[in-house]
């Protein structure tokens, strides 16, 4: 049987293959366009047993299957998988274009919603046809013919053009290698930065050491190399990867005009002004006015912090590293010595601390306190021998779901940390489905005896991406549509994962986690004083980094022109002349690697993550003010917002949790910019 055709359990990574992916996308979509049609055909009047129900089912196995292939395209490529995957991506986004615009789903839809039968649904069920109706005019459906054949043609093009873009992306990091041959050139790095070069060197069969743009190489060399030299090299070959400066074939610029101007072109199809005004339908946000308010309010509060950051900075820089001109590849070095001369400690002391075991333990401990669930390691199949697995379970033994972890970085994975869903808590008959989850990030490997060492701030990711994780996980609503992650308004959707990373700073927890990797011994209280001194270290100018990417993100899609004059790399460098500090060398290309917004969900949508931490902060302190710990709040918690999945509006649940609407102060008050 092909294994992407069965459902009665966790996926058959150890049997999936290439050859399986396209027999399975074709039978499922014959499968899926079947139920459609008998769907529409049907003359009883619709109600959730007779339409909806079938409906979800058939489309459940198409996510399902194509989310595993997805799934492996992003965590173990290769030439066949790749292939594959491409063959395929137009079929599916056809269908799902063909479903957005299918006159017969609308009218039964509308049908459901004007009926009697309307009023017995559940609020979820409610809140599930009030969303299709929504996005049944955003895919089109009340196009004239001709326009709904463009819609679609269009739909098919973006999805190739993402595909392609994070394709590129890729190649261009995996296709780049640094060779050096005397240790003297690497003065500065941790050790076991050394023996991973050392190691990467050996498997290509060179002497010395390779240094590659992947994170757990690029970081180090970038924060801690003493060679100002081999710092610029890796940091221009990582800001120009898939430009004009290398491959052509891999070069990311003119699919980009392409992307924006497709989306604008949809956009206008559907009466909107900009793709922007598209994006913020199903947010919270309502217009893209409104979000540039917030963008820039947020920025002048912050950019008077950021400009005293970077005094100090190039001061500091000036007359203790003899730096007189700081260039963009010294910020991250310079940083690091000024953190460690006010601070008395370093990144690489402090990773010490935090050994893999140590801190999967004690982010588990978090969650069993504040939720009481039970975490244990269970066996599953995989897709990679270091893939991790494990069950949750309630207080009283009662399954909640599993999730797999996937912590390395390997050429074959695309970069960066993300949570995706593998299956979805819903009711079948008597029974409910329970979800399982992805969790992938991109760490260094274990070398030798020794486990994987975590910087801080990759426990915070890590902590940060469980966070979706359990947003996934912990859900208590029933139906599909807005179970789990689903129905969630996108700049709502990092709420809780931006919400666990506050409690890795917290001395209760980390005292219980943090443990020297050779002598066991616990975290000192000093150095975690320290930790937390530091911890708003250049918050002013991280605060403006990410703004200067929202607000570019947000007027590419909505007062830009992919036609003018002006390229894209022309308006963030505008952008940055007004809100940056730091201003990067002319052959910076960050556009071309900016994956969240032109090859994930994030287009128009970037500012989610600044809009979302003042939702997380807020809701944080109603545990600093009653400990954090507490399991009183914890239960609130995930009762008002974990457990409501997307099944009403994120600030109906916000306000059910807090009592109140969300206030600026904590976000300030934690960046400490208050």
């Amino acid at each position: 049987m092909n294994p992407l055709l069965d459902f009665s359990g966790l996926p058959r990574f150890s049997d999936i293959k290439p050859e399986h992916v396209t027999p399975a996308v074709d039978e499922l979509l014959l499968k899926c366009r079947k139920i459609v049609e008998q769907s529409v055909a049907d003359t009883q009047d619709p109600d959730w047993k007779n339409f909806v129900g079938p409906l979800e089912d058939a489309n459940e196995h198409l996510s399902r299957a194509w989310g595993q292939i997805s799934h492996l395209h992003s965590v173990m490529d290769s030439p066949e998988l790749r292939e594959a995957y491409n063959e395929n991506l137009p079929k599916i986004t056809q269908y799902y274009a063909e479903l957005g615009q299918h006159e017969g789903l609308f009218r039964k839809f509308k049908a459901l919603n004007n009926s009697s039968a309307f009023n017995q649904l559940s609020a979820a069920q409610k809140k599930i046809v009030d969303n299709e109706l929504r996005d049944f005019r955003l895919g089109g459906a009340e196009l004239p013919e001709a326009d709904k054949k463009r819609f679609m043609e269009i739909q098919q093009q973006m999805a190739a053009l993402s595909a392609r873009f994070e394709e590129n992306l890729l190649d261009a990091t995996n296709a780049f290698a640094h060779y050096v041959e005397t240790d003297q050139e690497l003065s500065g790095l941790p050790e076991d930065v050394l023996e991973m070069s050392r190691a990467m060197a050996e498997a290509d069969g060179k002497a010395g050491w390779k240094l590659s743009l992947h994170m757990p190489s690029y970081l180090p060399v970038m924060q801690y190399a003493e060679n100002r030299n081999l710092r610029e090299t890796i940091y221009r070959a990582y800001v120009t990867r898939a430009s004009e400066f290398g491959p052509g074939k891999l070069d990311n610029t003119s699919l980009i005009r392409d992307i924006v101007k497709l989306r604008r072109e949809a956009a206008q199809l559907l009466g909107f002004n900009n793709y922007a005004e598209v994006s913020l339908e199903p947010k919270m946000a309502e217009t893209p006015d409104q979000v540039l308010d917030f963008l820039n309010e947020l920025a002048a509060r912050a950019k008077p912090y950021a400009e005293r950051d970077m005094n100090e900075l190039r001061e500091f820089a000036a007359k203790e590293l003899g730096l007189h001109e700081l260039q963009a590849w010294d910020i991250a070095y310079a940083s690091e010595k000024l953190r460690v001369a006010r601070y008395s400690f370093s990144d690489n002391e402090v990773k010490q601390y935090f050994a893999e075991p140590n801190v999967l333990a004690g982010m588990f401990k978090v969650v069993e306190t504040i939720y009481g669930l039970d975490i244990r390691a269970a066996k599953a199949p995989t897709w990679n021998a270091d893939v991790k697995f494990f069950d949750v379970s309630d207080h009283t033994g009662q399954k909640i779901g599993e999730f797999y972890l996937d912590l390395y970085a390997r050429p074959s994975k695309r970069g960066g940390a993300w949570m995706d869903d593998a299956i979805t808590r819903r009711r079948k008959g008597d029974a409910i489905q329970t979800p399982v989850a992805y969790l992938n990030c991109n760490y260094t490997a274990p070398i030798g005896n020794k486990p994987a060492l975590f910087t801080h701030d990759e426990v915070i990711t890590l902590f940060h991406e469980f966070g979706h994780g359990l947003h996934h996980l912990l859900t208590r609503i029933e139906d599909l549509g807005v179970s789990g992650i689903n129905g969630v308004e996108w700049d709502a959707v990092e709420l809780p994962s931006q919400f666990m990373e506050n409690f890795c700073w917290e001395w209760d927890v980390l005292r219980h986690m943090a443990k020297h990797v050779d002598t066991g011994e616990t975290l000192p209280r000093e150095l975690f004083d320290k930790m937390l001194a530091a911890k708003n270290f250049q918050a002013g100018m991280q605060t403006m980094r990410q703004l200067e990417f929202s607000l570019f993100d947000m007027h590419l899609h909505r007062d830009f022109n992919p036609d003018g004059d002006k390229s894209a790399l022309d308006l963030l460098n505008g952008i940055r002349e007004r809100v940056a500090v730091v201003l990067p060398p002319n052959y910076n290309r960050f556009p071309n690697n900016f994956s969240h917004i032109f090859a994930g969900g994030y287009a128009a949508g970037y500012y989610s993550y600044k809009w979302a931490e003042v939702l997380s902060a807020d809701a944080y302190a109603l545990f600093e003010e009653n400990g954090v710990l507490n399991p009183e709040v914890g239960h609130r918690f995930w009762s008002e917002i974990l457990a409501q999945g997307g099944a009403r509006p994120a600030i109906d649940s916000f306000k059910a949790f807090r009592g109140r609407e969300p206030t600026i102060d904590a976000l300030l008050r934690h960046n400490g910019m208050a």
